[in-house]
């Protein structure tokens, strides 16, 4: 081959993937992600980030997630109806934040005295909770998919402590959740204040309690500066499930590969964030406990007692409230049993022997 032929050749072959490159480029989608969380906030803001980094990764660049931060693009309550109306393709959050559409959405978070983390997980994935939690959002244009879990969250931080339910009576809290509505109905008067005013609210005192997720994310966000006892565990938040919300049409017109790789980057960050949430709640705990800055406190069995009566009352409400709301009820209460048979069993009879009891 002479010199000029040889150049010639290696040049078509060194211009192909650039060819490639380029078409790569043009066909290129780009979506947004608004989030209920301040950006980079522990276990909540950080795998949000993460899922649409994965997202980016996992698709070669053919799908890129841009994320923004609560407030960003809209207020954290808002990003279901950003979704919903095309503000943006893709949102993270929690179903009950949007509850105001659909008091069923509560149940794809997770209710007072529900689901553990690896219990919602298997409704969801094979027990027939993820066709209902479609149908639910539906009417919306929104296709959710579980995006992990915090585990079991604390109770929150108080600044007076609970020993009877007349403690209860006239508390200003922030919670959020069914847990709300039962504290609600115990007497406490219920804000829900985003993520990122709760320690100003707890600090000014326009709150004396708050509830958040658990030792890590409380930490982070200073909750322990302000207020003394630390209640444990939240009696409405067992195992509360993250959300990856997309809109139905845009996810409809990808190809096939790219709705698969949706799906399994929103699998994959749920364990993930599962872990994360292990992790750095143990370690967080280890620190909190070992300084003694915090007073831990359990419910005091009557309050206790009363908030599994009232919670009960609630659920049996949310059940009367719709057809779906029946049929997901239904659903979720005969796993919830058969899973609270197994857990006597296999967890809380784990746990007894690892702790010598």
């Amino acid at each position: 081959m002479k010199r000029r032929d040889f150049l010639g050749a290696a040049a078509g072959a060194i211009a192909l993937p650039a060819l490639a490159t380029s078409a790569r480029a043009a066909d290129a989608i780009e979506w947004r992600m608004a989030t209920a969380w301040p950006k980079g906030a522990p276990g909540v803001g950080v795998n949000a980030q993460r899922l649409a980094d994965r997202i980016g990764a996992m698709s070669g660049g053919r799908l890129t997630v841009k994320l923004y931060g609560a407030g960003e693009i809209v207020p954290p309550f808002e990003v279901f109806d950003a979704v919903s109306q095309g503000a943006c393709e893709m949102g993270h959050g929690t179903p009950y934040y949007w509850q105001g559409k659909n008091p069923v959405f509560h149940y794809f978070t997770g209710v007072p005295f529900g689901l553990m983390a690896p219990e919602m997980a298997g409704w969801l994935q094979f027990g027939g909770g993820q066709a209902l939690w479609e149908e639910a959002y539906r009417p919306f244009g929104v296709l959710p998919f579980y995006a992990g879990s915090s585990g079991v969250q604390a109770g929150g931080w108080f600044n007076r402590e609970i020993n009877a339910l007349d403690d209860i009576k006239g508390l200003r809290i922030r919670i959020a959740g069914l847990g709300g509505e039962v504290m609600r109905r115990l007497g406490a008067s219920v804000v829900l204040t985003p993520p990122g005013e709760i320690f100003t609210s707890m600090k000014n005192g326009t709150i004396d309690a708050a509830e958040w997720v658990g030792p890590w994310n409380d930490i982070a966000f200073g909750l322990d500066k302000v207020a003394r006892y630390y209640y444990l565990p939240a009696f409405h938040e067992a195992g509360p499930a993250l959300e990856l919300i997309v809109s139905k049409e845009k996810f409809e017109a990808l190809p096939e590969d790219l709705q698969q790789i949706v799906r399994g980057a929103a699998l994959a960050t749920a364990a993930e964030t599962l872990a994360d949430f292990t992790f750095h709640n143990i370690e967080a705990f280890a620190g909190l406990t070992a300084d003694g800055g915090a007073d831990l406190r359990r419910w005091p069995d009557p309050v206790a007692a009363e908030m599994t009566k009232v919670a009960g009352d609630v659920m049996a409400e949310l059940a009367e409230a719709s057809d779906l709301a029946a049929r997901v009820a239904a659903s979720h209460d005969a796993y919830l049993a058969k899973a609270r048979d197994w857990s006597r069993w296999s967890d809380a009879e784990m746990l007894r022997l690892r702790n010598g009891v």
